[in-house]
């Protein structure tokens, strides 16, 4: 799996740990192993302009996911995966760091940026939260990845509650 990890956001994040979950989330989605990831740390104003430009919604937000090859989870059936460009995923540590603080289980800034990691993974593969079946799918699988990939890693604690919109 080729994932990247750009920091651009003058934050310091754990860069290693974005790319463990990122990689595990993938390997647990069963994508091809040669398939191809990007994730970018930006700032709120590079984050606000992205928002604006492709949402057409004013402010910053937490997480944005720009598919490429539309990559998705092979089914039970299939013996191999395509492989491909999976696409890019935004992340910005400081609307994180404030959703951490403000969550119901109050978490820090970079478990925060795992969670959203694993949300713009599935949104790359195809995952939506729109409708309320759809949210219950998605948010339960994002629970499940974060919670196996805490427990290999053997951090305490489940998965903190979901604060991405």
């Amino acid at each position: 799996m080729s994932i990247d990890v750009n920091n651009e956001s003058g934050t310091e994040v754990d860069e290693q740990a974005i790319l463990d979950i990122a990689r595990y989330a993938l390997a647990r989605m069963r994508i091809h192993p040669l398939s191809e990831l990007s994730v970018i740390v930006v700032d709120t104003d590079a984050m606000e302009q992205l928002h604006i430009q492709w949402m057409d919604l004013p402010g910053p937000t937490d997480v944005m996911s720009f598919p490429m090859d539309e990559l998705r989870p092979p089914s039970k059936d299939e013996e191999e995966p395509p492989q491909g460009l999976l696409g890019d995923i935004v992340l910005c540590p400081e609307v994180a760091k404030k959703q951490g603080e403000e969550a119901e289980t109050q978490h820090s800034m970079d478990e925060e940026l795992q969670l959203l990691t694993v949300h713009g993974v599935l949104h790359l593969l195809g995952y939506d939260h729109e409708e309320p079946d759809e949210k219950a799918e998605m948010f339960g699988l994002q629970a499940a990845i974060v919670d196996g990939w805490r427990g290999e890693h053997g951090l305490t604690g489940a998965s903190p509650a979901p604060t991405v919109s």
